[in-house]
């Protein structure tokens, strides 16, 4: 054990051994031989316990150092203390990480450890299994020379990492799995592969559901609306009846329109459509827009203003972009109460251009924002009847804005009006092109 005054003893010691030959050689009137054979005879002393101590550290297999007395006492106790420490340290370390690797193999998910210049570092079950990896034969590999999916590879180099890709699995073409990275320690990143092919098949059929329905409600509904035209036509004297085909041609006419937005929405969502191909003049289009409110605001009577800054065009697609701004607009026409004043806006901003609608109707509680681009969700049930909406226009508007990288962003208070809008950014803006 060490003592912090152990220096002393040695000290007192080897005074005491110099001092014992000194005697001796005053005795034998031979000073200087005898203090030499002193020396000496500590010399190899010392020599042999360095031997002994390289033997012990590099060839026996026994814990325990040599039993020894004095400096060479201390120097054993030092360095045996410092090897029990490290194999503690060792052993905590060893228990670390067998407790992550446990816990990485039970993931649900395949799970690679690769350095930033995309060399593999570590995989776990799943990723031999899903990704088709060897361990440890592929340690060292670089990760786009095992996953050759050009998706993957530009997602990789271009490295950002925001949102997840989903490509096929490289060991299953019919396998879809969805890949996220994301930072690991100070060095490396974590590559976490997902298996959604069930989720892709269900999203796959409910959007062919939605299409093929909504395509094959159109002919039985065209059939009904054609009848009900002839019965209103034929001059019906019964009251009763006339109210009954006036309220089913209503009734038709809103299951029109709600079939026609579902096949506008998956059209959208099945859209392959690059954004960056057209020039969509948004001048030219707002004022097109602008005569169909007018007519749309005839028995409204609201004052609708557009300020539109003209040659501010962007890249895009214009039927979406369309049916995106006649939405916000045409819901201002239909939820402002009469008489009201709404105001359009397109204009530049910094770093991009802003479309905005903006109203002083009854305005939308906190509570309902958030939840306003779902499908068929409504404030006022009531109120949305009897304007004749069928729930999915700020939905059509969240997937063509999500399609051209944008966001709508809404703010309304109750008993001042509300304010739709979106930005586009400054990639997509074509300046001083004529419409």
């Amino acid at each position: 054990m060490y003592h912090p005054f152990s220096w002393l003893r040695i000290a007192f010691s080897l005074t005491a051994y110099l001092v014992l030959f000194a005697i001796v050689g005053l005795i034998l009137d031979e000073m200087a031989l005898t203090l030499c054979l002193g020396i000496l005879a500590l010399l190899l002393n010392n020599y042999w316990q360095l031997y002994r101590l390289n033997r012990w550290l590099w060839h026996s297999r026994k814990m325990s150092p040599p039993s020894v007395k004095g400096m060479w006492e201390h120097v054993y106790e030092g360095v045996y203390f410092l090897q029990r420490r490290n194999r503690n340290k060792r052993k905590e370390l060893g228990t670390l990480v067998t407790r992550f690797r446990d816990g990485a193999e039970a993931l649900p998910d395949a799970a690679v450890v690769i350095d930033v210049r995309g060399t593999i570092t570590w995989c776990n079950r799943l990723a031999r299994i899903e990704l088709g990896f060897k361990w440890p034969a592929d340690a060292g590999q670089r990760l786009n020379n095992l996953i050759r999916n050009p998706k993957f590879i530009n997602y990789f180099h271009e490295g950002d990492f925001t949102f997840p890709i989903e490509v096929a699995s490289p060991v299953n073409p019919n396998k879809i799995l969805e890949y996220r990275i994301m930072p690991y320690g100070e060095d490396h990143l974590l590559l976490i592969a997902r298996d959604v092919t069930r989720l892709s098949q269900l999203e796959e059929m409910r959007k062919d559901f939605v299409a093929n329905v909504s395509h094959e409600l159109r002919t039985p509904l065209t059939v009904i609306t054609g009848y009900l035209e002839l019965m209103d036509n034929g001059g019906n004297d019964n009251p009763m009846m006339s109210k009954a085909i006036s309220e089913m041609e209503a009734q038709s006419r809103r299951m029109k329109n709600l079939i026609e937005d579902l096949l506008v929405l998956s059209r959208i969502e099945a859209s392959a459509e690059r954004i960056h191909d057209r020039i969509v003049h948004m001048p030219t289009m707002l004022k097109q827009i602008e005569v169909e409110a007018q007519t749309l605001n005839k028995n409204k009577a609201h004052s609708i203003n557009f300020h539109i800054e003209s040659n501010l065009n962007v890249y895009g697609i214009e039927t979406e972009l369309r049916s995106a701004c006649s939405n916000l607009i045409f819901n201002a026409i239909n939820y402002t109460p009469e008489k009201g004043v709404i105001d359009v806006y397109w204009e530049r901003v910094q770093s991009g251009v802003k479309f905005s609608v903006v109203d002083n109707g009854e305005g939308i509680e906190q509570a309902h924002l958030s939840r306003l681009t779902e499908r068929f969700y409504r404030v006022d049930k009531a109120r949305s009847r009897s304007t004749g909406g069928s729930g999915l226009g700020l939905s059509i508007v969240k997937h063509v804005l999500s399609h051209h990288n944008a966001k709508l962003e809404i703010k309304s208070k109750v008993g001042e009006g509300s304010e739709f809008s979106f930005k586009l950014a400054d990639e997509l803006v074509v300046e001083n092109e004529k419409d």
